[in-house]
């Protein structure tokens, strides 16, 4: 047991320990512990019913569960970098528990001292897991009313923090590095709205930190005197953090019952050797990919949608890499089976009994499309789902052949936008482009050239090849009408040319879909769209200071850019479309361009 002193501003350590035990079998597979019990379905499989008999096999021969419980690197490569140094997640949930008196300790006294909201500032790992956590579970009565605010969008930040009072709000900085560009930038400027309500003596105690030992932020933390900072175990990446400090402590400030949701989630940890879930979804994983069947795409009842964007970020960004890759499709909506080639392989989550989508699933079964289904008996399995998916993951990057555990193509778009601030900050403007097209309010940015927009995009999705996807990057504010318009560019996208879509805000996808978009075979298309910001905010130079070299406008400018760029020297076909202010209208004329784009 760890013991901890939670007196302000002491750091508190997240260290790791585990259990398990030994093998079983079925096509019907039960995780079962306790309470806990999560069933994955393989009957209806379809054509890729023999290779995953012969993939499990191969799994069962190599002791491939044996070995990820002993840690041994080479299941994955011959080289321990980047692998050794990054199994701590095995032990997170039996080392959570140990701990959980301390984080109780730390969630009362905010209590207790009047804060009622909590906003999170981190991207990737360091955040979806608390978003889904919010998202599915809400807020308990009597505790901090949790947001994530991963943007560097100048109007989502206004957005976020518009109707915040500081003063009672709880601001938790969260990046494993410790050096994250999006999550320094929003402490600096939040740590600036705090200095304005609290006064820079007690503006510290509105922040705790949750990052690695002998981070950066560690270090701001102490200079800035954080109400505390959580060091979680540095073996532990950020995608496969979420039940680790990164995740449990903002679960536990909205009122989570942790302590239920760890429990279950030992549980699922004991099963990596009994040949249960996580083995099973990792072999079919692994069995589709390789058999081209790479769109991994999810239907999941309207419980458990949230879990969907948590799984998206870690599937693409441990298996996109060395020409390979598994892209997940969340929120795609489920349409009839002839929109579908013969890339995907789909994943139904719901509740135990729960009905969702039957029809249309048993239309796919019939029309020979492989599917599993996955289902939990209670919502609080989410964690051991969690714990369950890692595993799956891991297997399936054995059978592909790559690290799951690096992200080898990440840092070309980060130093690509460090490059387009620094010519900012030298010439007072970031590089310029010329439109090839401006049209409808939209300007066109790119190699196809037309003369209407419908032309633009008929001639760039022409060059989609079998087993091509189209990734819709938008660096616009998030909203629901957004959401949905998006969603019909998707839809008009599947439906004309048949091909699998996924969709992320900027910067955001950069640290979930990013890697995966630059590092797999080259079969992506991507659309970028940008904005003009209706308000822009300033960087402070250093937290709570009044000079400013930067504003978030430029910055995100800069990040569309850079990926943008990236993308275009790893040979990869981009399209960039410029809205006005208006991004709903704009986005209603893009689907519009694309109903015409395929009827000619």
């Amino acid at each position: 047991m760890l013991s901890f002193d939670f007196t302000p501003g002491r750091r508190v350590q997240c260290g790791w320990r585990s259990r398990y035990r030994p093998p079983r079998g079925g096509s019907t597979i039960t995780n079962w512990r306790g309470s806990m019990s999560l069933t994955l379905s393989l009957a209806d499989l379809g054509p890729l019913q023999s290779e995953l008999a012969r993939t499990r096999s191969s799994l069962s021969e190599n002791r491939i569960a044996a070995r990820i419980v002993e840690r041994d690197h080479t299941v994955w490569k011959p080289d321990p970098t980047e692998i050794s140094n990054r199994l701590g997640w095995l032990d997170s949930p039996a080392t959570l528990l140990s701990q959980l008196p301390g984080i109780e300790t730390f969630v009362d006294a905010a209590r207790s001292d009047g804060l009622t909201h909590a906003l999170l500032l981190g991207m990737g790992g360091s955040s979806l897991a608390p978003e889904v956590f919010r998202r599915l579970f809400g807020v308990s009565a009597g505790y901090l009313d949790l947001a994530v605010l991963d943007s560097t969008d100048p109007v989502a930040i206004a957005n976020a923090t518009r109707d915040l009072d500081p003063a009672r709000t709880l601001f938790i900085a969260a990046t494993k590095s410790g050096g994250t560009v999006e999550t320094l930038s929003l402490t600096k400027y939040c740590y600036g709205l705090a200095v304005a309500a609290v006064g820079r003596e007690q503006a510290g105690q509105q922040f705790v930190a949750i990052t690695d030992p002998g981070s950066g932020l560690a270090d701001l933390a102490a200079e800035l005197g954080f109400r505390h900072t959580f060091l979680n175990d540095p073996d532990i990446g950020g995608r496969y953090a979420a039940l680790s400090c990164f995740g449990m402590v903002p679960a536990r400030l909205c009122g989570i019952d942790v302590e239920r949701l760890l429990t279950l989630s030992v549980e699922a940890v004991k099963d990596i050797v009994d040949d249960g879930v996580g083995l099973s979804l990792g072999a079919v994983m692994g069995a589709a990919a390789l058999a081209g069947r790479n769109k991994l795409t999810f239907v999941t009842s309207p419980t458990l949608s949230p879990v969907g964007v948590w799984i998206e970020q870690l599937i693409a960004e441990s298996t996109g890499k060395e020409g390979k890759g598994i892209l997940p499709v969340d929120g795609e909506p489920l349409t009839s089976p002839d929109a579908y080639g013969s890339d995907r392989l789909f994943v139904r989550m719901r509740m135990s009994g729960e009905q969702h989508e039957d029809a249309a699933v048993r239309a796919l079964v019939d029309a020979a499309q492989p599917v599993a289904d996955l289902q939990f008996d209670d919502v609080h399995d989410v964690g051991a789902a969690m714990f369950t998916w890692e595993v799956a993951t891991i297997v399936a990057s054995h059978l592909l052949l790559i690290n799951p555990f690096d992200q080898p193509d990440v840092e070309a778009a980060k130093i690509l936008a460090r490059s387009m601030m620094e010519a900012y900050r030298a010439q007072g403007q970031l590089p310029e482009q010329t439109p090839v097209l401006e049209t409808e309010g939209i300007a066109v940015y790119g190699d196809v050239e037309a003369d209407s927009l419908a032309g633009v995009l008929r001639r760039f999705l022409a060059d989609a090849d079998d087993g091509a996807y189209l990734s819709l990057q938008a660096y616009v504010p998030s909203a629901a009408e957004t959401d949905a318009a998006l969603t019909a560019i998707r839809q008009q996208i599947r439906s004309g040319w048949r091909l699998a879509t996924s969709a992320g805000y900027g910067p955001r996808y950069l640290h979930s879909t990013g890697q995966l978009h630059k590092g797999d075979d080259g079969a992506g298309l991507f659309l970028q769209i940008t904005c003009d910001h209706t308000t822009d905010l300033d960087i402070p130079d250093e937290p709570g200071g009044d000079t400013s070299a930067v504003s978030f406008g430029t910055l995100i400018a800069a990040q569309a850019l850079g990926d943008q760029q990236a993308l275009l020297e790893g040979g990869r076909q981009v399209l960039r479309l410029h809205l006005g202010t208006d991004i709903v209208a704009g986005l209603k004329t893009i689907t519009d361009a694309l109903g015409v784009a395929h009827q000619t």
